[in-house]
């Protein structure tokens, strides 16, 4: 087995592309899906039963889209939608051909995570706003979003690992990244050391994500702070 000197000459070029290929698939597609997932997430809250604004029909319906989004495996849907995929972004492979399968994955999942934070809210913390006449949009920014705000940033570091875990499964069919790399040589090519380089990296990646996350949940939180 080469030295590090000698392994990094060789691959250090290739692991970084490929970190970077994964970081670009893991953010691009995520900040899409919780522009997408967070105004889901609120009507779904709203809309619930018992909720501020209950519509039970348009509930069930979002509901029902988001469960089904929800239960197709990420390799599956990846497959299912190329001609979608090649329509929206104009090729079904590499990078650009991940954001829709991606961003498809994660909204669901991001919608049902910021509905559980909202109805995690104290309801005299809302009812305080609405006694001040305040309207449904103003509630949601100024009470509901803003108590819900650690408990979204924590939900983030859960999101983002989860579309990492996605971004290797991409490359595993010929997307880039660092699980291309992983099993274009660590398994066509028994090359351990680089299969070995690259789940470091990820790993690494991982633990920069939750320490963030949990580092910016705590400042976030005044509840703790005060």
């Amino acid at each position: 087995m080469p030295n590090l000197s000698e392994f990094l000459a060789e691959y250090g070029e290739l692991l970084l592309q490929g970190t970077g290929e994964t970081l670009a698939m893991l953010l691009v597609p995520t900040l899409i899906s919780y522009a997408l997932g967070i105004a889901l997430g609120v009507v779904l809250y709203l809309t619930a039963p018992g909720s501020l604004r209950p519509v039970r029909a348009l509930n069930a319906v979002l509901g029902w889209a988001v469960n089904i989004c929800r239960s197709f495996p990420f390799i599956v849907l990846m497959v299912s939608i190329i001609p979608l995929t090649r329509l929206i972004m104009g090729t079904g492979s590499g990078i650009l051909g991940t954001v829709p399968p991606l961003v498809l994955s994660a909204t669901p999942f991001v919608a049902r995570m910021v509905e559980q934070s909202l109805a995690e809210v104290p309801r005299e913390s809302v009812e305080a706003v609405e006694a001040c006449g305040a309207s449904v949009p103003r509630v949601v920014l100024s009470a509901l979003l803003p108590e819900a705000l650690p408990s979204l940033v924590r939900g983030v570091a859960v999101v983002l690992i989860a579309v990492l875990g996605y971004t290797a499964i991409a490359g595993a069919v010929g997307a880039g990244g660092l699980g291309d790399i992983a099993i274009r040589y660590g398994y066509y090519r028994y090359q351990s050391d680089v299969m070995i380089a690259a789940v470091v990296i990820l790993v690494a990646i991982v633990q920069a994500i939750q320490s963030a996350c949990d580092l910016l949940a705590r400042r976030v939180d005044h509840r703790s702070n005060g």
